[in-house]
């Protein structure tokens, strides 16, 4: 059984920090591309940030700069580092583990950015 179990969400202020955290089980984590997308209020989901299998990374134009990516293949965890934050990074952050024939999601992680 696959699952993804985001941790880490919660409230914080502008300019503040967080860290979400993924733990991946059931699935031959180092082989997929791990990602983080995020669903806004009242807006369709998308593409926060990606690694893949190489290490190599992919970020959206409105977080570069502010967010990193990570993973760890020896703990099958994926966490993102959120610097900077602004209220517009208000969201639910979703975890995802693709590969070429498979494609899992978390249940999600809310974080809200607000004074």
């Amino acid at each position: 059984q696959v699952q993804l179990v985001e941790s880490g969400g919660g409230l914080v202020q502008p300019g503040g920090s967080l860290r979400l955290s993924c733990a991946a089980s059931g699935i031959a984590f180092s082989i997929y591309t791990m990602g983080w997308y995020r669903q806004p209020p009242g807006k369709q989901r998308e593409l926060v940030a990606t690694v893949a299998s190489s290490g190599s990374t992919n970020y959206a134009d409105s977080v570069k700069g502010r967010f990193t990516i990570s993973r760890d293949n020896a703990k099958n965890t994926v966490d993102l580092q959120m610097n900077s934050l602004k209220p517009e990074d208000t969201a639910v952050y979703y975890c995802n583990a693709a590969q070429i024939f498979s494609n899992y999601w978390g249940k999600g992680a809310l974080v809200t950015v607000s004074s």
